[in-house]
């Protein structure tokens, strides 16, 4: 007797086979016996008989025999009723019958080739035409968003996310469209996340009928080619106060830098980096703040003035044993000032506060409307602001000097701007968006940024020079993060990998692929690396590429890791809206339950009323802000925006900056129980 692995039953003296062992498959980080999805689907009464692969360990797939070819848009919206969404199949086959083996089982190895040849018959179909690949954009657009097979057409506006999709769903688009035309589309899964059907169809058409006119839509400006970007002319510069002293280009001034995720710079100051904002020495007295009430009234709604009337303001804490613990409210949020930018704001802010002027910090941040803007932080005048080419998702960066921010563009520019009155300094041309924000290495100066032309650079800004250029095979939407021991340079891309980068020359260390894009940025610490991955797991390395462990959430992940200050603690939040924090083991320390989809970074801070107690601000995409308690989850305050958000907090003292998508950028003051 050997153990063959094979799962039977015995009736009347004879062995009828059930499954096997080995079908138990991890997909989207959840675990999955595939024997399910094959008893569901032969349930469904339009299928005769079923078989289920794993092909090549990255589809799942399901061979039909099926008394109706015209089944397969049923047969998906059955099994979405009754399976989880990670047991969905990728791809749905009718044949004419099982392949069996001689011992009658069912012949896995003849089924992979019936797939092979599916998937080669498919990519020789050819399209009759724009208006055929128009009609079948919208057939797989109502299949896959389970929409009523209707004669209306999908109107052109309509947005995947707000029609049903998630991140799951818009690969599985991408995948279809990608067999549809038989070709890979570059770009398209960004697309899909963020532009309307009928954008989604015009970047296909240049992808498959190059050499036509887009003819189809009126409304459709053809993007202008990047090589003939800096023909542009300049934008305007006003508001040119005085942010920093522009003496020489290379002089190095002290300030101290916040960015998302409570990242801090600290440049020729007397405070240590790793202690920056995490201790009471980093929250000086003399730059106590006095709310500015002047003109509050005019320029706050009333719904935003005061404290939050947000009914949630009391909320439910999920413990790591899944108690509810209920916590009332111990701070209270209101508006300092607020900045109109003309559009959405998804970038994240850049707070800067000077040592030589400390009262003349500064916000810079951008918008959909091409403006980067600088803005007094204590008072929320605008000192400069900067019309560039296109909108701007990226969050800003400053030069190791001071006198510079980077910024990228959707035109495909790299700005880099004067700090004091937002004039050009240089413009770096890539061949695609720039979504990802610049890391500055402060041992040498350099920037370092990626683009959706799926290459990372090395800006050297004083030489204005490229010093090198990594290819790394898919779009780079997150920003890379810096480790200066070891001196590595880690970019995520929207293929899934993770790569490791020496930072001088931009050879690759090493690369993994995690299997799922990574919209995540991600986060180092002493001893690790950490990134979120749309499968929804929290993915920790070791500086040398070695998988530690990972942590699952129900949803993607599309929040970068945020850590605390002894880097025992990591922060992100999830699609499935929960803002987690775990230890540097991958175990749960605790939970919290929002009200929608964390998309932005938490930024971890010290209570500026009191300095024993560090504080967790984190933001869900329906506009609301929470504060929590850092070691315990508990819930100290949330206060509710008027637009929905998905910029990343940033903490300096008592006040919280954060973009929103009704076009403002907001400044917050946080007020202890006994400040009114």
């Amino acid at each position: 007797m050997r153990a063959t692995g094979d799962f039977v039953t015995v009736k009347d003296g004879e062995i009828f086979f059930l499954g096997r062992k080995d079908s138990q498959i991890k997909r989207h980080g959840k675990r999955l016996n595939i024997e399910l999805v094959q008893q569901v689907a032969e349930g469904l009464q339009e299928v005769e008989s079923c078989a289920v692969t794993w092909y090549n360990q990255e589809k799942l797939i399901l061979f039909m025999v099926s008394k109706n070819d015209l089944v397969k848009d049923y047969i998906f919206e059955e099994l979405q009723k009754h399976l989880p969404s990670h047991a969905i199949p990728d791809e749905l086959v009718l044949i004419d019958s099982l392949p069996f083996t001689s011992h009658g089982k069912i012949d896995v190895s003849e089924l992979n080739k019936i797939y092979l040849n599916y998937i080669n018959l498919k990519s020789e179909c050819k399209l009759n035409g724009k208006e055929e690949l128009w009609e079948k954009l919208q057939h797989l657009w109502k299949s896959i968003l389970s929409l009523s097979e209707d004669p209306l057409r999908i109107p052109d506006e309509s947005l995947f996310l707000n029609s049903g999709g998630d991140s799951l769903k818009s690969i599985r688009l991408l995948n279809e469209i990608e067999k549809l035309v038989g070709t890979s589309v570059p770009g398209l899964l960004e697309i899909i996340l963020n532009s309307s059907i009928l954008e989604i169809y015009n970047h296909i058409v240049q992808t498959v009928f190059p050499d036509e006119d887009l003819t189809f839509s009126k409304n459709y400006a053809t993007k202008r080619k990047f090589s003939d970007i800096n023909q542009e002319t300049s934008g305007k510069s006003l508001h040119q106060n005085s942010v920093m002293p522009l003496n020489c280009d290379k002089k190095i001034n002290a300030f101290i830098a916040l960015s998302r995720g409570g990242q801090i710079l600290s440049v020729n100051t007397t405070r240590p980096l790793t202690k920056l904002g995490h201790c009471p020495s980093a929250c000086s007295s003399d730059l106590i703040s006095q709310t500015n009430t002047q003109n509050v009234e005019s320029l706050n709604p009333p719904a935003l003035s005061g404290k939050s009337k947000d009914p949630s303001c009391v909320a439910e804490f999920f413990s790591e044993e899944g108690t509810p613990v209920i916590e009332a409210e111990k701070m209270e949020l209101c508006v300092r000032w607020m900045s109109d930018t003309g559009k959405c704001v998804d970038a994240s802010p850049l707070v800067v506060i000077p040592a030589v002027d400390k009262s003349s910090a500064t916000v810079y941040i951008g918008s959909h409307s091409h403006r980067m803007m600088a803005v007094d932080l204590y008072s929320g005048k605008v000192k400069w602001e900067q019309i560039l080419g296109d909108r701007v998702e990226s969050s800003a960066c400053v030069s190791k000097c001071g006198n510079f921010i980077v910024v990228g563009c959707y035109n495909g520019l790299v700005y880099v701007l004067k700090s004091s009155s937002g004039e050009k300094y240089w413009t770096f041309t890539t061949e695609d968006a720039v979504k990802s924000s610049a890391t500055m290495d402060p041992t040498t100066g350099l920037l370092y940024i990626g683009s959706h032309d799926q290459h990372a650079y090395a800006l050297d800004i004083y030489k204005k020079k490229c010093v090198w250029k990594l290819k790394c095979g898919a779009t780079v939407f997150s920003s890379p993060c810096l480790s200066l021991t070891p001196h590595h340079l880690y970019f995520a891309t929207l293929g899934g990998l993770l790569l490791a980068v020496n930072p001088a020359t931009g050879n690759r260390i090493w690369k993994h692929s995690c299997g799922k894009p990574l919209f995540s940025s991600p986060r180092c610490c002493l001893q690790y690396i950490c990134i979120g991955c749309v499968d929804g797991n929290l993915l920790c390395f070791t500086h040398f590429g070695e998988q530690v462990w990972q942590f699952c959430t129900s949803e993607p992940i599309f929040s970068s890791p945020c850590t605390s200050a002894s880097e025992q603690e990591i922060f992100f939040g999830s699609h499935d809206c929960f803002i987690y924090c775990c230890n540097t083991k991958g175990h749960l320390q605790w939970k919290f339950e929002t009200t929608s989809r964390v998309y932005s970074t938490p930024f971890n801070f010290h209570n500026y009323n009191r300095s024993d107690e560090m504080l967790l601000a984190a933001a869900s995409t329906d506009g609301k802000l929470w504060i929590l308690e850092s070691k315990s989850g508990q819930l100290q305050s949330v206060y509710r925006l008027p637009g929905e958000v998905f910029s990343s907090p940033v903490v300096w003292e008592s006040m919280l900056i954060i973009g929103c998508r009704n076009n403002y950028v907001y400044c917050l003051d946080l007020l202890g129980g006994n400040q009114k």
